[in-house]
């Protein structure tokens, strides 16, 4: 049985015990700024190779949102020598699958191919990094502007629930912080695109000096370098690019905000702001959301949807992000239970949090899950070469594995109880409640219609 294999079976045995937790890897860097990532795993002859531009919606500007989100669609439409179609039709003929996508702080593109096939997938992305621009067009662009507005449709304005994430974004951060409009973009800006305001956005971020190539699974280091330079290396460098680094400002104050939607079910989504991704809470903070909902025992879930039946589902998480970080409590209230209830509750679970540390057999069951998650989502080849990307770009070390999984080992309950109180507990919240049309009766506090 292969090394990675152990790994896995003694840490769903027993996850605490484990000491080392890696995903070795070189990195190695090409005159124009390209940087890349090998991480050799022989266990099966798959390869996976993932891209990540450092430019998501957080990099956009008030008037030319979505562009990030825009592209991810126009890098499948055809480049200097892969016609439209082709990109898709020459993985699938290989076995292989590929797909894309963006968030607030970086676009990605990934495939996983059998290892035979590495040369082709990392042509495939040296050509439309290099090439994109020789085959675009206004009718290319028009095609997928339709679409990415056909997925707002689905995704946002006719999907229940939809718009909370863009009311959200937008109370949560200052208007024009990066963070306050959606990853899809606005109608209004997306209609307003150029073709020439998209290609100055493509030549800004997606040159190889804004991206990292991770490539993991049955390869060689050295055949990889060789690689990465046959095809990418012509491409010329672009201009710096400078991260993202604008104030987060406190919640001013608590608000409540309203959604009428055609749903049948009240929801209420509570947030809190909360710090930046691998910053110093940031792990306590997560092993807090598992405590509160992280499954059926949990604070939460037991006291609504078990004990007290007035919840159909809980779910909390931090998402941490370049910039900041956002804490979620979201409940969907049984039918008819008014929303002020589930408010009160969760914030009575939060201040029993901050008044008194969880009890070490309860943290370590969620440290114990949390590190049980870690090894699953490292169990495919993509998952490793997604990771060491993220690590590279988060924390500026392709190695953080092991002190990933350290912050969480050295959690206490005091740790836990103090995140609670710093950030949660008589903090400054946004609370949203979506509830069926005509029944605004069943909001959370006051009455503020979101726009």
């Amino acid at each position: 049985m292969k090394k990675f294999s152990v790994l896995l079976l003694a840490l769903l045995a027993s996850p605490a015990m484990a000491q080392d937790v890696s995903i070795p890897h070189s990195v190695f860097e090409l005159p124009n700024g390209l940087r890349v990532i090998v991480h050799e795993d022989r266990s099966m002859p798959i390869a996976a190779v993932n891209v990540w531009y450092h430019v998501g919606s957080g990099y956009e500007e008030p008037g030319r949102t979505g562009f990030a989100h825009l592209f991810e669609h126009i890098m499948f439409e055809g480049s200097a020598n892969v016609p439209r179609g082709d990109f898709d039709r020459l993985l699938e003929a290989a076995g292989g699958s590929n797909n894309g996508s963006t968030n607030v702080d970086r676009t990605n593109y990934f495939e996983t191919v059998p290892a035979i096939a590495l040369e082709l997938a990392i042509w495939l992305e040296a050509d439309r990094m290099g090439g994109l621009l020789q085959t675009m067009s206004q009718q290319k662009l028009d095609i997928q502007r339709d679409v990415v507005k056909n997925e707002r449709r689905q995704s946002y304005e006719n999907r229940p629930y939809g718009m909370f994430w863009e009311t959200a974004s937008a109370a949560l951060y200052p208007a024009q912080h990066p963070y306050s409009w959606s990853t899809i973009g606005s109608m209004e800006d997306l209609s307003a695109a150029s073709l020439q305001d998209v290609e100055s956005f493509f030549r800004r971020y997606y040159a190889p000096n804004n991206a990292v190539l991770s490539v993991a699974g049955d390869v060689d280091a050295a055949e990889v370098r060789r690689i990465a330079e046959r095809f990418f290396g012509w491409i010329p460098r672009g201009e710096e690019v400078r991260r993202p680094d604008l104030p987060v400002p406190s919640l001013a104050s608590t608000r409540h905000l309203t959604l009428e939607d055609n749903v049948t079910l009240p929801q209420i989504n509570l947030m809190w702001r909360t710090p930046p991704i691998y910053t110093a809470d940031d792990a306590a903070l997560n092993a807090l959301a598992e405590i509160l909902a992280g499954g059926k025992n949990s604070r939460l879930h037991k006291r609504l949807v078990y004990d007290e039946q007035v919840a159909q589902s809980v779910s909390v998480f931090n998402q941490g992000k370049l910039l900041a970080g956002d804490f979620y409590v979201r409940i969907t209230a049984r039918d008819g239970v008014p929303l002020n209830r589930l408010e009160q509750t969760t914030l009575e679970e939060i201040a029993k949090v901050a008044s008194a540390a969880p009890a070490a057999a309860e943290l370590q069951r969620v440290i114990n899950g949390i590190e049980t998650q870690f090894v699953r989502s490292l169990e495919r080849v993509g998952g490793k070469a997604d990771q060491l990307n993220a690590y590279l770009y988060y924390t500026g070390d392709a190695g953080y594995a092991q002190r990933d999984l350290a912050r969480y080992r050295a959690l206490t309950p005091a740790d836990i109880q103090r995140v609670a109180r710093e950030y949660l507990a008589d903090r400054n919240r946004i609370a949203i409640s979506i509830v069926p049309t005509g029944q605004q009766a069943l909001a959370a506090g006051g009455k503020e219609v979101a726009r």
